[in-house]
């Protein structure tokens, strides 16, 4: 029989990932000839990967990317995350605390994330944590990535939970968008890196910090979609 479950993104919303993707950003811009970023500037487009971060960071520098340079840069991007992983990546405070009590109550847990799967669970390996998941899915684990609901139907039941009774915790529009798309409630962190607030695009509910989330809340907001 499925369980209820709750899906995390992971970049901004499991794991503070920036200082890391910022340094693997730098890294690419150095080979290229390119100031280093500032990491204020850049750091909310963290969450939307190496190339995204690339072409803003030209952009801000006004300088040309040709697509032949910006597929060489992301490989070398890919490249150096992969190598010093975790590296200054941490897992938000509280989070593990919450885990515990979601797993107590009963609760699978699985990750949905654009970043890629093989990443992803090196990043989990190295912070000791992939042993909570019932299912890691990256932006290749399936034919389609978030904001396709699909990508957030499927990690559910991969991590064989009920989208009846699940809930995602994301930090960003495509997280909101996916859920919103898939009829599942949604939290958003507002610690993450989004390009605006996360309140402007209608999660179920807004935390600042993950004491916030509890069995109760979850329970709450799953049984309000379905009553």
């Amino acid at each position: 029989m499925s369980k209820p479950i709750v899906v995390f993104d992971l970049d901004g919303t499991l794991v503070d990932t920036a200082p890391d993707l910022l340094d693997s950003l730098n890294h690419c811009l150095e080979a290229a000839g390119m100031h280093k970023v500032d990491p204020v500037a850049l750091r909310r487009y963290v969450g939307q990967g190496g190339r995204v971060m690339i072409e803003r960071a030209f952009e801000a520098q006004q300088k040309i990317l040709s697509p032949e340079q910006l597929d060489w840069l992301v490989g070398l991007f890919l490249e150096h995350y992969g190598k010093h992983m975790p590296g200054h990546s941490a897992l938000y405070e509280g989070v593990e605390d919450v885990m515990n009590n979601l797993a107590k109550a009963g609760y699978l847990l699985a990750v949905c994330t654009n970043k890629f799967e093989g990443l992803s669970v090196s990043l989990l390996t190295a912070l000791g944590q992939t042993q909570r998941f019932a299912a890691i899915c990256g932006s290749d684990t399936f034919a389609f990535r978030k904001p396709d609901p699909r990508h957030l139907f499927e990690t559910i039941a991969k991590a064989g939970g009920d989208r009846d009774r699940a809930l995602m915790i994301g930090d960003s529009r495509t997280d909101i968008d996916t859920a919103k798309a898939a009829g599942i409630p949604v939290v958003a962190v507002d610690f993450g890196y989004s390009d605006l607030h996360v309140s402007s695009y209608g999660p179920s509910k807004v935390i600042s910090h993950y004491r916030e989330l509890n069995v109760d809340l979850a329970e709450r907001l799953i049984n309000a979609v379905n009553a």
